[in-house]
């Protein structure tokens, strides 16, 4: 082993060592209590989220939300980051600005904003009714939940396809429009495809992201609807149900649901590579 071999891999252990402290010893031991069931070794744990059907729903429920989030965030950002495009510098700055806000804005004080929002006192509610477009709105119900969860995906959707657009270089759309293909066509036929690998990318990260969500869900619904995050809060934290085996189960399935769609996109862009 050369000495640059070996310095660069006494600069590296402090890093390995802190990984390995941080991610590996928590996950090998939610692995191994989730094996665990009733203070002996058993597979009851999985087989109780396999066969119940309040489990399986709240697995499906999250599902839903996060598929419909991704979904809008990915179609609405994208649309704010093309029409970036064509903006000056400091009209994008100042719209990333503010998507980074977005983004970062949610737990507590977005289920406060949408509470007074769309509340049922709230401005945008009392507004509507007078204007007589909706007759009731309940933001504590899983439409609410779409909404609130909706807001830090489109923000966080704009900030990573606004870049990752640089790869579609300008002058291509601009020789497209001189031999006149219209913008709609440039981008089905030339702009998607170029970034699809991107977006895919960008789809499971918000994605995960939508599964992974728990403080903006509670402080807006509490634990009427019946997420997995929900679930696996109550059987840590709940006083007459705790059960932090079978917790540590659910988070064990809710990491194999986020791996396939990961292993996925990493598979066919190793044949778009070939």
């Amino acid at each position: 082993m050369s000495v640059q071999n070996r310095k660069m891999r006494l600069l590296a252990a402090p890093f390995l060592g802190v990984i390995a402290i941080l991610v590996l010893w928590p996950l090998a031991s939610v692995i191994t209590d989730s094996f665990f069931a009733g203070g002996a070794l058993s597979f009851a744990n999985y087989r109780t989220i396999l066969t119940d059907a309040f489990y399986l729903q709240s697995f499906a429920t999250t599902t839903i939300i996060s598929l419909i989030s991704t979904g809008t965030g990915l179609v609405l950002g994208f649309l704010v980051a093309v029409a970036l495009r064509a903006r000056s510098g400091g009209t994008r700055r100042i719209v990333m600005a503010f998507a980074n806000i977005g983004a970062n804005f949610a737990g507590v004080p977005l289920a406060m904003a949408l509470i007074f929002l769309f509340g049922l006192n709230g401005m945008f509610t009392l507004l509507l009714k007078e204007l007589g477009l909706i007759d009731d709105f309940n933001v504590y119900s899983f439409t609410g939940l779409i909404i609130a969860y909706c807001y830090f995906q489109v923000a966080l959707a704009t900030l990573l396809i606004t870049p990752a657009l640089a790869a579609v270089g300008q002058d291509i759309e601009e020789a497209a429009a001189l031999i006149g293909v219209g913008k709609l066509r440039f981008w089905l036929r030339v702009g998607l495809p170029t970034v699809a690998r991107q977006l895919l990318a960008i789809a499971i990260l918000l994605f995960a992201n939508a599964m992974g969500t728990f403080a903006t869900t509670f402080a807006l619904t509490g634990t009427s609807i019946n997420v997995v995050t929900i679930r696996i809060s109550e059987l840590v934290s709940g006083d007459i149900f705790s059960d932090p085996n079978l917790a540590n189960a659910i988070a064990i399935c809710l990491l194999v649901v986020l791996l396939v769609p990961i292993t996925a996109s990493q598979i066919l862009a190793g044949e778009k590579r070939r």
